[in-house]
């Protein structure tokens, strides 16, 4: 028979759960992050400020939801869950600097480089990077070397010229241009689906026995659900209020970047969303009612506000 907790778990809603796995991360996040006062104090505050200002937290989330659907052990998830949050925490702080993206909101506050100046930002960026790995390979508390290793291998793929930071660069290089839709999906599944994918890769190796199917399954889930996110991403730069969104509306349209509205139309755009979800959660057959809330989370993401 299951403990109470984990019946409890079971029956939660995907916001209940998503909040709770929220506040944990933030919980974690805050105990693994450099104190304001410690030197060199400002670098400090810079991070943290960064990292604990807010969000979805939508990849620790998913490595939480892949560690309750394989039944993990929610301590060993905390690492990685707080690891794939500061990469992407250092790419934002990079993507609004002046030479990228030059935004000054970032979840409705003055983006890090407004707040610190470009040089602060740009270390604060610098130095969560090896933390995260830092942090990472404390699983190995928990874990077999060999999957802490696999899951640092994975991390490091998704985040260099193979992954984030290569997208972000075909990104840049392709303001002003005209991409077709294959360079634009190649595009997206570097710069926001690679770290999206990891984190579901991440969640599934926090389970010392996962077998190579299941992870074959995951995978394929996180990849659809990666670029769906960024489809998604396009269409409310169009919709969302900046309100709603935390930063400029039409940002990328003032930018002239390309998205999948403008090449595909914004109603055409809203059913590769929905086409990706279903991609997405048909790969979770296998795990029967324990994938519901990842089933739940892929609809979320299509389906959010901002």
């Amino acid at each position: 028979m299951p403990s109470k907790p984990e019946t409890a778990e079971k029956v939660m809603s995907l916001k209940e759960s998503m909040s709770d796995w929220q506040q944990r991360v933030n919980s974690a996040l805050e105990k693994r992050l450099p104190k304001a006062k410690i030197q060199p104090a400002t670098l400090h505050q810079a991070m943290r400020s960064s990292v604990l200002l807010g969000g979805k937290r939508i990849r620790p989330v998913l490595v939480y939801a892949v560690g309750q659907c394989l039944n993990a052990d929610k301590n060993v998830l905390d690492n990685p869950a707080c690891a794939v949050e500061m990469i992407h925490a250092y790419s934002l702080i990079h993507d609004d600097l002046p030479a990228m993206d030059d935004d000054d909101l970032r979840r409705g506050q003055p983006t890090c480089h407004i707040r610190y100046g470009e040089a602060m930002a740009i270390l604060a960026g610098d130095a969560l990077q090896p933390l995260a790995f830092q942090i990472l390979t404390r699983s190995k508390k928990f874990l077999p070397a060999e999957n802490v290793l696999k899951m640092t291998e994975i991390l490091a793929a998704a985040s260099g010229s193979h992954g984030m930071a290569g997208g972000q660069a075909i990104d840049l290089e392709s303001v002003g241009k005209k991409l077709n839709i294959a360079e634009l999906e190649n595009m997206h599944i570097h710069k926001t689906g690679a770290l999206i994918r990891a984190s579901v890769q991440l969640g599934a190796l926090c389970q010392p026995d996962v077998s190579d199917a299941q992870l074959q399954a995951l995978d394929h889930y996180g990849k659809c659900v990666g670029l769906a996110f960024q489809v998604h991403d396009d269409i409310l730069d169009i919709e969302a209020p900046t309100e709603t969104l935390g930063k400029p509306q039409g940002a990328d349209a003032a930018l002239n970047k390309p998205t999948y509205p403008a090449i595909l139309g914004l109603s055409e755009s809203k059913e590769l969303a929905l086409e990706l979800h279903e991609d997405a959660i048909s790969h979770l057959d296998m795990f029967d009612d324990k994938a519901q809330t990842l089933r739940d989370l892929s609809a979320y993401i299509i389906g959010r506000e901002y």
